[in-house]
């Protein structure tokens, strides 16, 4: 047996936290925030709940695969429903467009009505595209450990692979050779924005991520996302982790060449055999513990985007609403230019997409004569000095009223029902969960070594390892979830 300390509770914590326990490790996570949970948050106020982080889950597999490993299955602890239509899409042009779950010869029909004949054949061509590069690219890149340039180099054994991957190729790239209606391409592009990346930059990969979603289906859990990650942490008490939240890790203990605990802002230490870290890799490299050359690696990563969040109060109900809605702005290269700052600063984007999550769960709301909306905006990360400071005099609330008059010009005006609204910017995100800019998925996966620059699950320090969002393979509810299930095949039973 294994003592084991997990620094930060978040999704990645807490699944390597429950794996490591039922493999009869001793476990302790420890965790700064006063609740666990990291980015998967909740705010409740006036009996409106919000769910502040992730609003759906693909690839339900891998959290059905937590749950059976380590005791009952999933569906004995939470009822998960599928999202159905996945959402609703409107494009600049006005055209408007429900995307069916699981079913790719419902979404081909759907796009051949909104969009004309011919559109379902050009996704479908794509989708297939998707699937194979699926195929290749599942168990190396995304459920064993990134073993840098030999990864890739475990593909280029067979030319039809790599040309099938492409890694040379962008996502925009990829779309542009198989979807010739630039609605489809733009409904594509949004996807390069779950790892937090500029569609012109991100591999042509990243087009397993719209096939995952519509081969294995949208998915909510009924009371709201966040019940997952209690779940998740009911079940690594369950299997004996011991979990304490409002301890702060200001050091990684490292003796004889190896991890051997932690050092608490209280002066404490607490050894460990094993310390398995949560938090963003820019936080661990950049001051919890010395490994100059996982430092020097994430330094030439791009960051990922950060993103503006409104949750609105509404009094009465919308008709036809979807659970998310996705209004397309008119220039979408623009949004990606001021994001990542291309063709300029870093700045706010003029005319954002703009993403709405409204559940039709009754838990979230008072009453039915109210609705409870999540709205996200992509924003570059806080950056005083150096690109945007979110915490600007005025900036938040300006940039909110923005942010509505722009769904408000798309058909989606809630300004006269609005009862409250609660704004959060990068600069919150990176106070409530030490992700730096607040950066949602740590680096993005721009350029064709971004992949490869991602910090890997075993660390340069013998005994240290890595889960979460900021470490391969990735970030997003899915690829956290795997980021566990490799540490612990990597630490192994006791």
């Amino acid at each position: 047996m294994a003592r084991v300390v997990v620094v930060g509770a978040g999704m990645g914590g807490l699944s390597a936290a429950a794996r490591l326990a039922a493999l009869g490790h001793a476990v302790t996570v420890l965790e700064q925030a006063p609740e666990v949970g990291g980015k998967l948050g909740r705010y409740a106020r006036d009996g409106f709940v919000f769910d502040t982080g992730p609003s759906l889950l693909t690839l339900p597999a891998v959290y059905r695969d937590l749950f059976l490993t380590t005791g009952d299955a999933l569906e004995t602890v939470l009822d998960l429903v599928p999202v159905d239509p996945t959402a609703h899409y409107r494009f600049p042009d006005g055209t408007e467009v429900d995307v069916p779950n699981a079913s790719r010869s419902g979404v081909a029909r759907a796009f051949d009505e909104a969009l004309g004949a011919g559109a379902g054949a050009q996704w479908t061509s794509f989708l297939q595209r998707a699937g194979r590069i699926w195929d290749l690219t599942r168990e190396p890149f995304l459920e064993s450990p990134l073993d840098g340039w030999r990864t890739l180099a475990g593909l280029a054994r067979s030319w039809d692979a790599v040309r099938t991957v492409a890694p040379w190729r962008s996502l925009r790239g990829l779309g542009e050779q198989h979807l010739r209606d630039p609605r489809l391409r733009m409904f594509l592009d949004r996807y390069a924005t779950y790892t937090g990346s500029d569609p012109r930059r991100a591999p042509a990969a990243l087009a397993t991520v719209p096939y995952v979603e519509q081969v294995f289906g949208s998915w909510y859990v009924r009371g709201g996302l966040r019940l997952l990650g209690d779940a998740v942490r009911d079940r690594a008490v369950e299997r004996g982790a011991r979990v304490e939240a409002g301890v702060e890790v200001v050091e990684v203990l490292v003796e004889g060449g190896r991890a051997a605990g932690v050092r608490l802002a209280d002066g404490r230490t607490v050894p460990a055999d094993v310390v398995v870290s949560g938090v963003d890799a820019a936080q661990l490299y950049g001051g919890l513990v010395r490994a100059p050359s996982a430092a020097r690696s994430l330094r030439r990563a791009t960051p990922s985007l950060s993103g503006v969040v409104l949750l609105l109060a509404l009094r009465g109900r919308t008709p036809g609403l979807a659970h998310h809605t996705v209004l397309f702005p008119d220039d979408y290269d623009a949004e990606f230019d001021a994001v990542f700052g291309r063709r300029g600063p870093q700045r706010p984007v003029d005319d954002p997409t703009v993403y709405v999550s409204a559940p039709d769960d009754p838990a979230l709301r008072p009453d039915d004569d109210h609705e409870a909306w999540f709205v996200l905006v992509n924003a570059p990360r806080h950056a005083p000095g150096a690109g945007v400071d979110w915490d600007a005099e005025g900036l938040a609330d300006a940039y909110a009223d923005r942010v509505l008059a722009a769904m408000a010009r798309r058909g989606l005006d809630v300004r006269g029902r609005l009862l409250w609204r609660e704004v959060r910017t990068p600069a919150d995100l990176e106070r409530a969960t030490r992700s730096p800019g607040g950066s949602i998925y740590g680096t993005s996966s721009n350029g064709a070594r971004g992949a490869f620059l991602r910090p890997a699950n075993r660390s340069p320090v013998p005994g240290l390892f890595l889960v979460g969002g900021s470490s391969h393979p990735g970030g997003g509810l899915p690829l956290v979830g795997l980021s566990a299930a490799i540490v612990a095949d990597l630490v192994g039973p006791a």
